[in-house]
């Protein structure tokens, strides 16, 4: 952690078939091993499948998914007088896109579906409708936080 200033953010180059750049830093999070045109493919089929599917474009469910899976409250561990609390706290913007992107793609992975991009597609899909895995995560993650309101005055 540096001693005197916080670095500036990297600025993502936008992707080229949305020009988004949420969408280019959704492909960075699919990327394993730095196989970006891999994570480019499988991700522009999924939305492919998404528009099949849905008779809608794949970018505007995307954008749905992703803003019903951002959670708003979290909690944190602190300790208190040799006791740890699990403090709620609201999360920050960056965070919460961070966190939905890492449950859309860790749920899809774990799906029973044949290829990625079929798996990513379905999760997609159901998180845009507010159904599917990444979703109860988030709404477990809320639940924590509203059980331990008590312990809010420990923010700090």
């Amino acid at each position: 952690m540096p001693r005197r200033r916080r670095p500036e953010k990297r600025k993502v180059k936008p992707d080229y078939k949305y020009n988004s750049g949420v969408v280019a830093k959704f492909i960075n999070s699919v990327m394993k091993e730095g196989k970006k045109s891999t994570a480019q493919s499988v991700v522009y089929n999924a939305f492919d499948i998404i528009e099949e599917r849905t008779k809608e474009r794949g970018i505007d469910v995307f954008d749905r998914a992703i803003e019903n899976v951002r959670p708003q409250l979290a909690v944190k561990p602190r300790r208190v007088g040799g006791a740890t609390y699990q403090v709620p706290v609201e999360v920050p913007e960056a965070r919460q896109v961070a966190l939905a992107f890492r449950w859309i793609i860790q749920y899809a992975r774990a799906r029973g579906d044949h290829g990625f991009s079929t798996k990513l597609a379905s999760e997609l899909i159901a998180a845009s409708q507010n159904e599917g895995n990444a979703i109860k995560k988030k709404v477990d993650t809320h639940k924590m936080a509203k059980a331990n309101r008590a312990f809010a005055h420990y923010r700090w």
